[in-house]
């Protein structure tokens, strides 16, 4: 009888050295490769302004800026961030001063408990960006003669529509819409 080779088997590497530019600050990480960014900042840095809501990318309070976009990053492996540039909440300031829209936050009382902030404002930095590069939202007019529509590639105005479209994927359980909503719009051009 003849006798069957056993495969051998290769076992492959299950974590990897990164880096990740947080706030401006390299860091060299070894980390498993299941480990989001989400992870990454909180456990392994100590950044603790990302947080862990729902963990499936649908609540918003984990939202970084990667690359200047934001970004859910419990949805984001920290792997695949290798060499990114990431700012949290806490990398918007600067110095003693607070971003403005961090000051509007405040000013128009956009939080209440505060878990949601950090993404809340991470989130409406990314949506101003957005906003002034052109990139069109669901409820952005369609071009035509005229709809009101920007040209295409222009600057989209941040009207209340357009932020409460866009800031859609951060969810507040306390209900600061309505504040979240006018903070946003006294920063918008």
């Amino acid at each position: 009888m003849a006798t069957i080779p056993t495969p051998t088997v290769q076992h492959r590497p299950t974590s990897s050295e990164i880096t990740l530019r947080v706030n401006g600050a390299s860091h060299r990480l070894t980390v498993d490769h299941r480990t989001t960014v989400l992870d990454a900042l909180r456990e392994h840095l100590d950044h603790t302004g990302p947080k862990k809501g729902c963990d499936h990318g649908q609540c918003g309070a984990c939202t970084v800026l990667v690359g200047g976009r934001r970004t859910n990053s419990c949805l984001l492996l920290a792997v695949a961030a290798d060499g990114e540039e990431i700012t949290t909440v806490e990398g918007l300031s600067d110095g003693e001063q607070p971003h403005p829209v961090q000051r509007a936050f405040l000013d128009h009382d956009g939080f209440q408990c505060g878990y949601c902030t950090p993404g809340q404002v991470c989130s409406a930095v990314g949506v101003l960006a957005e906003a002034a590069g052109g990139h069109p939202s669901h409820v952005t007019p369609l071009p035509g003669a005229g709809s009101g529509a920007p040209p295409p590639g222009s600057p989209v105005p941040l009207t209340p529509a357009e932020i409460r479209e866009r800031m859609s994927g951060n969810l507040c359980r306390c209900g600061a819409y309505p504040n979240i909503v006018a903070a946003i719009e006294e920063v918008a051009p």
